[in-house]
């Protein structure tokens, strides 16, 4: 991609890793005027990846580059243009808190590095400027491919992976990231972490407090000499304890066995005191 402006006087290095900064190098540090150019440089590469990938809006801009520790590693041809230089391509990549499945279907927690866009311009492809900027980046960051996470890469972009480094068997993701066998079994415990399932909703907990509310109500609702001796809250919960499992709930059979009890109690004393008014009177 060719600019009004000199690319070589901009850029100084044959590739030139860019973030959040915008500065190429000393030369660009504390000058506007040459930040300001590296925006249209940007801003123009990200329009340019867009429309290659049929996208609504661009992925990369200066904007978003200022506001995410991402990193562009940006590729020049110095010496086409009449010597002005060209920007043949650039990569951005970025570490993403990411939840992925294995093959096994467990849910994982991983932030690797990600690509998240890569373009190089259509006039210039096949004549190895994406390998080498990629290459650049790979030997930048210490890192193998397979660790790595690509965000909707393309076809071309799958069968440059395939072609290159081999990655062919991917691992089915439900979001829009695409990893390769291997990247589970080459990361350490540290950098994977397994996510908890979630708790089943409406499980009935033994010894619930509402089973407990209940009785105590009973209780009090009785008039003496009906009503049971004053006990702690402890005794309830023990007789509760005995009889209730997992699963059961206030209306099973543990209450419905304190119930016939209770109603066993009533009738001896109401036959007692039944007898003893009758002696009394005669």
């Amino acid at each position: 991609m060719e600019f009004p402006f000199d690319i070589n006087q901009l850029f100084s290095e044959r590739v030139t890793i860019l973030d959040h900064t915008l500065v190429a190098g000393r030369k660009s540090a504390g000058r506007p005027d040459l930040q300001a150019l590296i925006t249209t440089v940007i801003d123009e590469i990200g329009r340019a990846s867009a429309k290659a990938q049929q996208l609504t809006a661009p992925i990369t801009s200066a904007s978003k580059l200022q506001s995410q520790r991402h990193q562009v590693y940006l590729l020049k041809d110095g010496e086409r243009n009449g010597g002005h230089g060209v920007v043949v391509g650039f990569l951005k990549v970025g570490c993403k808190k990411l939840f992925l499945l294995d093959r096994q279907g467990v849910h994982i927690e991983a932030e690797p590095l990600c690509v998240l866009d890569f373009y190089i311009a259509e006039n210039v492809q096949r004549h190895g400027y994406g390998l080498e900027l990629f290459d650049f980046m790979l030997q930048h960051k210490n890192l193998e491919p397979v660790l790595m996470a690509y965000d909707r890469p393309s076809i071309k972009f799958l069968s440059f992976l395939a072609k290159h480094y081999c990655l062919t068997q991917s691992v089915p993701q439900v979001n829009n990231f695409v990893v390769f066998e291997g990247f589970f079994p080459n990361r350490t415990a540290a950098q994977l972490r397994k996510v908890p399932l979630k708790k089943q909703d409406g499980e009935i907990k033994p010894y619930s407090l509402m089973e407990r509310e209940v009785i105590r109500q009973e209780q009090r609702a009785l008039p003496w000499p009906f009503a049971p001796p004053h006990t702690p809250q402890r005794s309830v919960s023990s007789q509760c304890s005995h009889s209730l499992s997992v699963g059961s709930s206030p209306s099973g059979a543990p209450l419905r066995a304190l119930r016939d009890n209770r109603d066993k109690s009533r009738n001896q004393v109401t036959s007692s005191i039944s007898g003893s008014r009758g002696s009394h009177c005669d």
